[in-house]
């Protein structure tokens, strides 16, 4: 089995941002090589994030229904649900390794998937997590 790969927010918002030309062909590259091994991973909270953003946080953001379309297309992915047990690991995460409670449940459920590779922009490219190791798709 390829190796998983849990796709944060802020790369897959990046799919959808024309203001943002190199990163959005990043992001999709980076999106098209792990599909192809059918290896990309997100959760709940990810989905929910991601519609926020696309509608609320681009300077052009999506119209709903685009939104609605992008979402149904990511829910057709691997999807982590965010469980109670799940919160309560990432809040000891958080306090443990000085992540925002919300990198420490990403994550979480990236461990839970059984990923080896966080795709985020937001957390420090290189750094290990256990098993989990975060990559920058955009760092040049």
């Amino acid at each position: 089995m390829a190796s998983r790969t849990f796709f944060d927010t802020n790369v897959l918002v990046y799919l959808f941002d024309a203001d943002s030309p190199e990163k959005q062909s990043r992001a999709r590259d980076a999106l098209r090589e792990r599909l192809e091994s059918g290896a990309v991973v997100v959760s709940t909270q990810v989905l929910q994030e991601f519609f926020v953003a696309v509608t609320r946080k681009l300077a052009r953001p999506l119209p709903a229904d685009e939104a609605e379309a992008a979402l149904r297309r990511l829910m057709d992915l691997p999807v982590v649900q965010v469980d109670p047990d799940q919160i309560l690991a990432a809040a000891v995460t958080s306090r443990r390794d000085r992540l925002s409670f919300w990198d420490a449940l990403i994550l979480t459920a990236a461990s839970a998937a059984g990923c080896e590779e966080v795709l985020s922009e937001d957390l420090q490219h290189g750094r290990s997590f256990g098993r989990l190791r975060i990559v920058d798709p955009f760092r040049d």
